[in-house]
């Protein structure tokens, strides 16, 4: 399970360091692509694999279902750690997320997301004040 919060920058090659933390589960290949809220998202190769299965089974004919499914795998690619371990963050993601220089590295259950640092901060200072209404939202979902 991955859970915290790293700050790290990114060097002049688009290369971030993934947390140590991090390293043993992610594993050897991982894949990275666009995620939600303007962040990108790093799963291992097992658990995209899990993700790809289940979006199979999303019906064509809905357009937002299709929409979902062109944005996740448009913007995917395979990743490999270097033994410093570091991965290349291609262009095309560090620009959709806003990352120039420094970035934050968050743990999220299943995968890591990756923010640049003003929107995580940003993120984080608006979540920061509805976080007890989500609580109660959540509630209803039997957490």
């Amino acid at each position: 399970m991955f859970m915290g919060e790293y700050h790290h920058s990114l060097d002049s090659k688009g290369r971030l360091i993934i947390p140590a933390k991090f390293r043993e589960e992610l594993g050897v290949g991982a894949v990275i692509t666009r995620g939600l809220d303007n962040c990108l998202f790093l799963f291992p190769a097992e658990e995209w694999e899990a993700l790809e299965t289940k979006l199979k089974t999303l019906p064509l004919t809905k357009g937002g279902a299709r929409q979902f499914v062109r944005f996740l795998f448009s913007g995917a690619t395979e990743c490999e750690m270097d033994k410093q371990g570091r991965i290349n963050l291609p262009a095309n993601l560090r620009e959709f997320a806003s990352i120039e220089k420094d970035a934050v590295v968050i743990g999220v259950s299943s995968r890591i997301e990756i923010w640049s640092k003003e929107n995580w901060e940003t993120y984080v200072s608006a979540a920061e004040e509805s976080f007890e209404d989500i609580a109660e939202n959540i509630v209803d979902l039997g957490i």
